[in-house]
């Protein structure tokens, strides 16, 4: 597998190049920025775009999806209750192949109602669900702490624990992390009841 963390954009985004070397076919997630650059670097590694993958709607994840689909023919792929142009919906569970690969979409509502965390292999690909020692917010339109609460907890920290971090923004000490790290070092993940939990989002 080739997988490429980018640091795209003003507000300190990644997007992810995950591609199949066995066949050449490959998907961007989160494709809001730099959209030049990112098919330059999948054409360097042999790769043909076949997806755009969005974690959730806000604009910072998804403002290049018009571009690179024009340009490479790519589906966009996004969850059933997210409001961008898709080609594909998906829901908790699905898996997309890409090549021989296998992407999971694990439905991580919280941040947002549409909002997945996506597994290859190894790797996670948390959106704005997870950072490294932080969690997204909760306090917009959409976002729910309750939701927040059962996405980590009953979700994101049920994976084992060197299944790979790789978040939305580069917010924290390191570009990436592990599950197991995060259950050791994020104030976040600190065991609370999902009434602790949420009283916690509330707080500055």
């Amino acid at each position: 597998m080739i997988f490429e963390q980018i640091p795209v954009g003003p507000m300190q985004n990644f997007a992810y190049l995950v591609g199949d070397e066995k066949t050449g076919i490959a998907a961007v997630v989160d494709p809001a920025w730099d959209i030049e650059e990112i098919i330059h670097l999948a054409k360097t590694s042999n790769l043909r775009i076949a997806f755009g993958i969005n974690t959730h709607y806000h604009p910072d994840h998804t403002s290049g999806n018009d571009d690179l689909a024009k340009r490479t023919g790519a589906k966009i792929v996004a969850h059933e209750a997210s409001s961008v142009r898709k080609d594909v919906s998906v829901k908790d569970g699905d898996v997309l192949d890409v090549g021989t690969l296998k992407v999971k979409f694990i439905h991580t509502p919280g941040h947002s109602p549409d909002h997945v965390s996506v597994l290859v292999d190894n790797k996670l690909m948390t959106g704005d669900t997870l950072f490294v020692g932080e969690c997204g917010r909760t306090d917009l339109p959409g976002s729910s702490s309750e939701q927040m609460y059962e996405s980590l907890f009953n979700k994101l920290m049920k994976l084992s624990d060197d299944t790979e971090v790789y978040p939305g923004h580069d917010y924290g000490a390191k570009p990436c992390s592990t599950i197991g790290y995060e259950k050791a070092h994020n104030y976040v993940l600190k065991p609370r009841t999902l009434r602790e939990f949420v009283q916690f989002m509330k707080e500055p």
